[in-house]
């Protein structure tokens, strides 16, 4: 088994501050197109994997919208900012098989230092019976990656965010192992009087330092996504638009690799689709459409098409809804849960659930309320 393979209108700025933002932006952008390729196989597969239950419910892709979820700003760093202060949770994903992972999280905003938000991903991709060539068993043997991520926003203006991630991978398959770093830079305009944002994220940019097999080095997931997010005036509902693989057009299969190609009964030749439709199709797998029922403030539905995840998963045999995800989230005091889940193929839907909560939140609710003490009236 190859190891290395395993995987289940701008406001007004100041001059000075818009050049250091662009020249950090374009060195970490140059340092990851580097490596970034098109096609093929990539390690650290952790940093794809969604863990917020409502980006999942959304389609799993960037989301532009700045609200009060903190689960949702590791896939956009830029909405990291003070309101997140002290901010915590955890995160549940049941996924195929055996297989689960996770995370925690905590957000914190310095006077000097600006706000941050760090956390700790793990997944178990489970245990396998260790043999040799002819079959003899040797034990067995798991397969595990982490990340510990950093994550730093700053708004520059009222309008605009900028944000950027820090992380760290380790990947321990049997007795291969890898470690690496990556890094994600993203900006978020919002137009708060029109309910409307956007969002681009450059993902994933970096390199393994140690690899699994010495000298060979393999490249990281790398992608560029844009959201648009518009919440409509007189109906509450938020309507997503998030765009993915932006690096490159084509997203089908090449020739004959395409395992649903028709074969001509007569001829035996494969009948391959018009080139407008071959267009058609590769347009829309960049896209992932989502929609957001806001009931209240503390209670909201939503639920997303992903056209990509549904032509890689489509079987004509048999009918599913894959690339579909739904799911709520809902407040209770300080606590939000959310959950949701995604179809992939037929029995392959994890279940993603989150459950955040803030401690300044919980110690303000812990606070004794002072009872006011009625006076009564003297009588004469």
């Amino acid at each position: 088994m190859n190891v290395s393979h395993f995987s289940l209108s701008l406001p007004i700025i100041p001059i000075t501050m818009v050049k250091r933002t662009i020249i950090a932006v374009l060195l970490v952008c140059s340092m990851g197109f580097s490596y970034a390729q098109i096609g093929g196989n990539t390690v650290y597969n952790i940093l794809n994997y969604s863990y917020s239950a409502r980006i999942s419910g959304l389609g799993g892709g960037l989301i532009s919208v700045d609200n009060d979820d903190p689960t949702m700003i590791f896939q956009n760093p830029s909405t990291i900012s003070d309101k997140f202060h002290t901010s915590f949770g955890v995160n549940f994903v049941d996924y195929f098989s055996n297989v689960g992972y996770g995370s925690v999280f905590y957000s914190h905003t310095f006077k000097k230092m600006g706000s941050f938000a760090f956390e700790l991903r793990y997944i178990g991709y489970g245990s396998f019976t260790h043999t040799d060539e002819t079959g003899n068993e040797f034990g067995s043997f798991s397969v595990n990656d982490y990340a510990a991520t950093v994550g730093w926003g700053r708004k520059l203006s009222d309008n605009l965010s900028i944000g950027a991630n820090l992380k760290m991978i380790y990947s321990a398959y049997a007795e291969n192992s890898s470690f690496g770093i990556a890094t994600d830079v993203s900006g978020t305009y919002n137009i708060p009087d029109k309910m409307f944002s956007m969002s681009l994220l450059f993902k994933n940019m970096g390199s393994e330092i140690v690899t699994y097999t010495p000298g060979k080095y393999e490249k990281l997931p790398f992608d560029i996504q844009f959201a648009l997010s518009k919440r409509l005036e007189h109906v509450p509902v938020r309507l997503h638009l998030s765009l993915h693989s932006l690096y490159k057009w084509d997203m089908t299969y090449e020739g004959d690799n395409d395992p649903l190609l028709e074969v001509d009964a007569i001829t035996g030749e494969y009948k391959y689709p018009s080139v407008f439709s071959q267009q058609v199709n590769n347009f829309f797998r960049h896209f992932t459409f989502g929609v957001e029922i806001l009931p209240s403030k503390n209670f909201s539905l939503f639920t997303s098409f992903n056209y990509n995840r549904n032509r890689e998963m489509y079987i004509p045999q048999n009918k599913s809804a894959a690339g579909f995800s739904y799911g709520f989230a809902f407040n209770i005091k300080t606590f939000r849960l959310s959950f949701s889940r995604s179809h992939y193929a037929v029995g392959a839907a994890p279940i993603y659930i989150n459950l955040a909560s803030n401690i300044n939140d919980l110690y303000e609710l812990k606070k004794p309320t002072k009872k006011i003490k009625r006076i009564t009236p003297e009588k004469d």
